[in-house]
């Protein structure tokens, strides 16, 4: 077993592998630890393989996996830290946005006792709209979910060996990191850095995909939508009777004719959009559930390093005996 493992989730960053890989060393060559780099191809396709395979072979201190086609981020960190042998997990992206200067204080940070240690990245250099939803969203997350998502901590941090068993653990494949990493607890510190630039590229995260993260995040640790339908019938119910009331009273009253056409389509409109919502909360939450049902693997590996698919097959025997 390493002191540390260092996995990385690569997508189209052949650009950028290189120099992040130097400065991963340069920053690790002073801590003196014993350390490997566990780098996951999520099925790219500008050449990142190609790089990965050559630094495995220049320097044994990479293993690498290959997906046959982009099943997204999650499972990309959920196959490096199936592959990591470290006594401590670094999760951390390729592009430089996490800087690699900052491993040595992570360390540190672990050896006081921390399972967990959360590099949380400030706001500079977004845009002033980004900022603005992304800090709505958390308010949104810290008032709905049922565990802690800190503003800005994101998948760069140290885990300890028996987090990480933790997190291999949980079996759901609809996963959302940040708040299995807040889920399963243990002894957490955190430290805020200043945000960085990408070394090259584009980034991958366009709006749309940011919007279906977020909305997966809340669906994945909350059931409170489906609550917060029940009480909006509840309260549509009680206002439409309600209405009703003052509808009979004020004719028995004052004679006055009952309101028609207006009336009625306000409240087929109104009453529909209810229901819209409504199905469309229920209908994310029987997905999820068909989903997991089907119980597909995370991921489907294209190739590995030799010393992975050593361990691999290794493990198979034993798996076959285990359940004869």
């Amino acid at each position: 077993m390493v002191d540390l493992s260092i996995v990385v989730p690569c997508f189209d960053e052949s650009e950028v592998i290189d120099a992040f890989h130097t400065a991963v060393l340069d920053a690790l060559r002073p801590a003196r630890v014993s350390f490997e780099i566990c780098y996951v191809d999520d099925g790219s396709a500008d050449g990142t393989v190609e790089r990965l395979r050559e630094l495995a072979r220049t320097d044994p201190r990479v293993r690498y996996t290959s997906f046959s086609r982009n099943f997204g981020k999650e499972p990309a960190m959920l196959a490096g830290m199936r592959m990591a042998r470290g006594a401590a997990v670094v999760l951390m992206d390729a592009d430089l946005q996490h800087p690699p200067e900052l491993l040595p204080r992570m360390l540190e940070m672990h050896r006081h006792g921390y399972d967990q240690v959360v590099a949380q990245r400030d706001r500079s250099g977004e845009g002033a709209v980004r900022r603005a939803f992304s800090r709505a969203y958390y308010r949104l997350v810290r008032r709905f979910m049922e565990v802690e998502v800190a503003d800005g901590a994101g998948d760069f941090r140290l885990l300890s060996r028996r987090a990480v068993d933790a997190i291999l653990s949980l079996p759901e494949s609809n996963r959302f990191s940040k708040g299995l990493f807040s889920w399963i607890g243990f002894d957490t510190v955190s430290f805020r850095y200043e945000n960085v630039a990408r070394a090259a590229g584009a980034s991958k995260w366009g709006g749309r995909r940011l919007l279906n993260y977020g909305i997966d995040g809340l669906l994945s640790f909350n059931s409170r939508p489906l609550r917060l339908a029940i009480h909006t019938g509840l309260w549509l119910f009680l206002s439409a009777l309600a209405y009703a009331v003052w509808i009979v009273v004020n004719a028995v009253l004052n004679g006055v004719d009952t309101p028609g056409y207006a009336t009625l389509i306000t409240a087929i409109v109104g009453l529909s959009g209810v229901q819209l919502a409504t199905l469309g909360v229920i209908g994310e939450y029987v997905g999820r559930i068909y989903h997991e049902a089907k119980r597909r693997p995370h991921y489907v590996v294209r190739e590995t390093d030799p010393v992975t698919t050593a361990e691999a097959s290794a493990v198979r025997p034993a798996a076959r005996a285990g359940r004869d």
